[in-house]
């Protein structure tokens, strides 16, 4: 009779995940954030219509730098989740299943996410 031997204990933090991986990991993170900060979103985006009053309470409340960070993070999620599933969309078509070309274009994903969030992020700063 052979045993075999089940590791006792996963050091979660060690194990380094493929490129790949990591974009859908983050692009299934991004949707649950930005599920979870619509009410959120709406409600301000509603109290910016409502009266000038309420305007002038939300363009308070976005001039806090902390806010600022937190919406960009938002954004980043937004673009993240957008780009990532129109990857997830070719894979599902089976457009760009080759090892080599799925790495690529999760490092696409990456890069175009990041550099939207940093030139959107600068032009409404």
């Amino acid at each position: 009779m052979q045993t075999k031997q089940r590791p006792v204990f996963l050091e979660i933090p060690n194990i380094r995940l493929p490129i790949p991986g990591i974009v859908s990991i983050l692009h299934r993170i991004s949707g649950v954030l930005l599920f979870a900060t619509l009410p959120l979103l709406l409600y301000f985006l509603g109290g910016t219509l409502s009266s000038e009053t309420d305007f002038e309470t939300y363009r308070s409340i976005i001039s806090n730098p902390l806010v600022k960070l937190l919406l960009i993070g938002l954004l980043w999620a937004y673009l993240h989740h957008a780009c990532a599933g129109i990857r997830f969309l070719l894979l599902d078509a089976h457009k760009g299943l080759e090892l080599q070309t799925a790495r690529k274009t999760a490092q696409i994903v990456f890069v175009i996410a990041l550099v939207l969030t940093v030139v959107i992020g600068v032009w409404l700063w």
